[in-house]
């Protein structure tokens, strides 16, 4: 069903399919956040259903609105207060500044697999809608936007301990970059997405097991190339160059140099150095350190040593891509 949901918005021109397509997409991962049976998975399960069809109903407000004024429900030819709506509902959505609140304590009512699941997987549908809006969006609030969730995503993510709630806004993060190229060109936003959902994928899978950073440490006597390459896509995540996760922000700083906004360039570049900085932080605590405290994981040089091999073609991938900096960005 989130295959077939996202499918059906990714390819609708008419308001009232993408409306149906993005409820579809919030039913059939409910059932997966409350898997665990968990108090916190059930809270998470309510707090993620009550927003997201907040942000639905809203959606059907501004098509009708569209089709009460224009007289038809396609979504290329939207009025100005029905961008505006639609705009508000998809930041909603995707837990982007300043509507970002309810990201966090999702997240972190789910298990890491869920976590994942609704960073990267849940974010393509809404994008897509903003996408085909693109023409009629208002490019100095989507600029906003996407400076406001760069420095909220980093700033808040400093004092974190929590492997979710850091994910979390690590993705806020990130979505303000996506919105920033969002607003340059759509084939720099293609070309994010698909780095940002590559990198998160292979930093995050190898810590599915682990909550805080605490037992990130102990991952060294299970699988210690595991543990290496944790923190390598942990700065690739960061936007570290020469990795991949660099090559985004440089190609949106590119553009936006290119059309005369050193200024907020600056700023921008400036608001990721926080979320640098924790990344650094819990990749030198992952390689370099000992967790000072015992935890309740069973000892690990007793068990056999396992090698993650279904996450090594997007390890490589998240960390060597950026020669082929100038092929992806002309195919996307």
């Amino acid at each position: 069903s989130l295959l077939t949901s996202t499918i059906i918005t990714v390819s609708s021109n008419h308001w009232l399919l993408a409306w149906f397509g993005l409820e579809l997409n919030t039913l059939s991962i409910l059932p997966a956040i409350m898997k665990s049976h968990h108090p916190r998975a059930t809270e998470a399960a309510t707090k993620y259903f009550l927003i997201q069809v907040t942000a639905a109903a809203m959606i059907l407000l501004a098509s009708m609105t569209n089709a009460w004024q224009t007289g038809q429900w396609t979504i290329t030819h939207p009025t100005t207060t029905t961008t505006l709506m639609t705009t508000t509902a998809i930041m909603l959505k995707l837990g982007a500044a300043p509507m970002y609140m309810w990201y966090p304590h999702v997240l972190q009512g789910t298990t890491m697999n869920i976590a994942m699941l609704i960073s990267t997987w849940q974010k393509i549908a809404p994008l897509a809608l903003l996408y085909m809006t693109y023409n009629h969006l208002n490019h100095t609030t989507m600029l906003l936007l996407g400076l406001t969730s760069t420095m909220l995503g980093g700033w808040a993510g400093l004092n974190q301990t929590q492997l979710r709630t850091m994910m979390a806004f690590s993705s806020i993060a990130h979505m303000g970059w996506l919105i920033t190229a969002m607003t340059l060109s759509p084939s720099l936003t293609t070309t994010t997405m698909m780095i940002y959902t590559l990198t998160t994928l292979a930093t995050f899978m190898p810590l599915t097991t682990m909550n805080t950073l605490t037992t990130v440490g102990t991952m060294w006597p299970l699988s210690p190339i595991t543990l290496v390459t944790t923190m390598v896509t942990l700065m690739s995540l960061g936007g570290l160059p020469p990795l991949t996760g660099f090559m985004p922000k440089w190609l949106i700083l590119k553009e936006l140099l290119s059309t005369g906004l050193p200024l907020f360039a600056t700023m921008l570049l400036m608001s990721s150095l926080p979320s640098l900085y924790f990344y650094i932080r819990l990749a030198y605590m992952t390689m370099l350190t000992t967790p000072p405290t015992t935890t309740n994981t069973e000892y690990k040089w007793r068990l056999k040593t396992t090698q993650l091999k279904h996450t090594t073609p997007m390890i490589t991938t998240s960390m060597l891509l950026l020669p082929m900096t100038t092929t992806l960005y002309t195919i996307t």
